[in-house]
């Protein structure tokens, strides 16, 4: 890690026993990834992602948080970024052909692509420094999705920083030799999502009882704690959790499921499944918070302040 990096809040720390559990699954000791310093990079995310006003005193929502995080992608990615050469290797062996397909789907053209990918690379390996550390890309990772996901997404913006890098560096007199003041102005690249996943997804949400679209818009959208979820639907903090952990895996193995069904195959269905979120058209939170699940939130919460009266 770097030598300027804020060591964690305390009360983000994971305890001991978590702290054993989550280093042992991560399989960070492969890469001579000490232990302590894994713990110091749980915490960091802990303190980051970790909702404000939690009820840390039984480490219920730490624990939920750390463990829904993906942890062997996790260690993979910082291992790489500390310059651990199996990791690298590792890394190369398992996203190289995935990140070529990625690539060539961006460009259209092989020798962009293999320019595109040669320059993400050099940026997560680092090949700059900074106060005389190297800087990786890698070590923004956080583990809150698939690792595959994340370089994809990276490698997107990079092509959509090389495509303004490029615009910025070809000069009025040159447009005008060439008559490009005349032409309409090209438009910037658009990633687009496959549409299968949208429709997917959408329907995966809609299918949901409406209680638990209620709690997964609470948590993952608006942001409710654990102990706050936990009053309204009159249970404790840790069967909320492991509720949510629960709707989580399911609404996955429906979306994959209906993936399949519209034609994708098991790898296509656990890729597209792997885009980041913020790059799909979808309003989720239209899904979530249809009125039979907002009528069920309001039942819920009226429920609960008649409790707390009483």
């Amino acid at each position: 890690m770097s030598g300027n990096a804020q060591p964690p809040p305390a009360r983000t720390l994971p305890s001991e026993p978590l702290a054993s559990e989550l280093y042992v699954k991560s399989g960070a000791a492969r890469f001579s990834l000490p232990q302590a310093e894994f713990t110091a990079i749980l915490g960091q995310i802990a303190a980051k992602y970790l909702p404000d006003g939690a009820d840390r005193a039984d480490g219920v929502a730490l624990r939920a948080l750390l463990e829904s995080l993906h942890i062997e992608d996790l260690a993979l990615a910082r291992a790489c970024a500390a310059g651990n050469h199996q990791a690298w290797q590792e890394l190369l062996t398992r996203y190289q052909q995935i990140l070529s397909r990625a690539a060539m789907g961006i460009t259209r053209e092989e020798s962009k692509a293999v320019e595109l990918t040669t320059s993400l690379y050099a940026d997560l390996y680092g090949t700059q420094l900074r106060d005389g550390v190297r800087v990786s890309k890698l070590s923004y990772y956080h583990g809150r999705g698939s690792l595959a996901g994340w370089l994809r997404t990276i490698l997107a913006q990079q092509y959509i920083n090389q495509y303004r890098a490029g615009r910025r560096l070809v000069s009025l007199e040159e447009q005008t030799e060439d008559g490009k003041q005349f032409h309409a102005p090209d438009p910037e690249p658009v990633l687009v999502v496959d549409s299968r996943l949208e429709t997917a997804t959408g329907a995966a949400l809609d299918a949901m009882p409406p209680e638990d679209r209620y709690m997964i818009a609470g948590y993952f959208i608006d942001g409710l704690t654990l102990a706050r979820l936990a009053k309204l639907l009159g249970v404790h903090e840790s069967t909320t959790s492991r509720r949510i952990e629960q709707v989580v895996r399911g609404l996955r193995r429906d979306i994959l499921a209906r993936l399949e069904r519209s034609g994708m195959s098991a790898r296509q269905a656990q890729e597209a499944l792997d885009v980041d979120v913020r790059d799909l058209t979808l309003d989720i939170r239209r899904h979530l918070t249809q009125d039979s699940g907002s009528r069920a939130f309001s039942e819920q919460e009226g429920h609960a302040q008649r409790r707390r009266k009483n």
